[in-house]
């Protein structure tokens, strides 16, 4: 994964909302959910650490073609569940 950076150069990252021994959480509260930075950076930390990705969302929250492909690229280190 190539890092970008901002027109400063400085690398850009991500904090996840919690992070245990083997999982990574993020919680978002939106109606559509895409494969952002943010929750590609978030994946890739995940699988260097050996640690799975948890997203959780509301009911009603639809996700986005782009997440689902990043979800099958990544096989077992993305994982959405429902708050």
């Amino acid at each position: 994964m190539e890092l970008k950076y901002t027109q400063y150069q400085v690398p850009r990252g991500s904090l996840p909302d919690n992070e245990k021994l083997d999982k990574i959480y993020l919680v978002k509260n939106v109606s559509e959910l895409r494969a952002t930075y943010q929750i590609k950076l978030l994946a890739y930390n995940a699988a260097e650490k050996n640690k799975k990705l948890i997203i959780k969302l509301p009911n009603t929250c639809k996700i986005h073609r782009s997440l689902k492909r990043l979800i099958k690229e990544t096989k077992n280190i993305i994982k959405i569940e429902n708050l």
